[in-house]
């Protein structure tokens, strides 16, 4: 029996959903029953009723599917897929740094741990993060955490003054500025498109800025013919399959021996660790049930502002 097949079976047998992120590899994304961006996905764990939720993408997310559902078993295929903004903000230092703003709001990226989310007043998502910030009063003082590129582009979209955790995304910091003014020279058509945890002179270079669903949305509806992809390239397959006619480049990072940026955490799931996951339940996502609840707090409110 193949791999695929194989899924398809222990899906049926267990009555288990697979969601998947945009950043996943495509066989992946073809298999998964719901893709999305991470706040399209927290909707997905929040209303499904499959007994095992697999979250084919990095541990918070599956951490956030958790929280939202607790009644789920909530399965992830290799848990060493991590997030470099999560681990680069640790609960202790982040208790510390709150210490300091004791009158401030909170406002945390979802791309952090359960224990940071606990800690804080709301969570957002690339989708929202305006959104939700606008929604603050003026007069509140706010703390954001942990991408600071994401809180300065908000910063600047909303004239709110924040105090930003300094933390970045690996795959997002090292897109290359040279390669980029490179290939806007070779095609002048092309639209850039850039996720906003991308560095600000990246930034600056962008036509569209965006969610990785925003950005998704643009290739379909927007009238050009070329697109220059700056955030991880595994979005590419769903604008390839929305828009087949089209052509997108992924803009590649730093270093010199790679023709794209992948996030290296992303690409540890594979199918042969699904079916595996799926095959002997886990490794399974737990949660104490005090932290849990604190969590849950901060993304419920993100979905009721949302």
């Amino acid at each position: 029996m193949g791999v695929f097949s194989a899924i398809a079976r222990l899906k049926k047998e267990k009555n288990a959903i697979i969601l998947a992120h945009y950043y996943q590899d495509p066989d992946i994304q073809d298999i998964a029953d719901v893709i999305g961006d991470s706040l399209e996905l927290a909707r997905a764990a929040q209303k499904t009723q499959a007994s095992i939720i697999l979250f084919a993408g990095v541990h918070f997310m599956a951490e956030g599917a958790k929280i939202l559902n607790p009644h789920c078993r909530v399965i992830i295929p290799d848990l060493k897929a991590g997030c470099s903004l999560a681990s680069g903000c640790q609960p202790d230092a982040f208790r510390r740094f709150r210490a300091r703003y004791p009158d401030h709001f909170v406002v945390s990226y979802i791309n952090c741990s359960a224990a940071i989310k606990a800690q804080s007043d709301i969570i957002c998502t690339s989708s929202n993060a305006v959104t939700i910030v606008n929604k603050i009063p003026r007069d509140r003082k706010i703390i954001f955490a942990p991408d600071k590129n994401l809180g300065a582009y908000v910063s600047r979209q909303t004239g709110r003054d924040m105090v930003l955790w300094q933390g970045t995304c690996i795959v997002h910091e090292t897109f290359s500025l040279k390669k980029l003014i490179a290939l806007k020279v070779m095609h002048p058509e092309a639209l850039v498109l850039a996720h906003p945890e991308c560095e600000p002179d990246i930034l600056t270079h962008a036509d569209i800025i965006g969610s990785t669903s925003h950005l998704l949305r643009t290739t379909v509806q927007h009238s050009a013919q070329t697109f220059i992809i700056a955030t991880e390239p595994g979005i590419i397959h769903q604008m390839q399959k929305n828009a087949p006619h089209k052509t997108f480049i992924p803009l590649p990072g730093l270093d010199e021996s790679c023709a794209c940026n992948e996030c290296p955490y992303m690409r540890l799931n594979t199918l042969e660790k699904i079916e595996q996951a799926l095959r002997i339940g886990g490794p399974e996502i737990t949660l104490p049930e005090d932290l849990r609840l604190q969590a849950q707090v901060a993304l419920d409110k993100m979905l009721a502002w949302s």
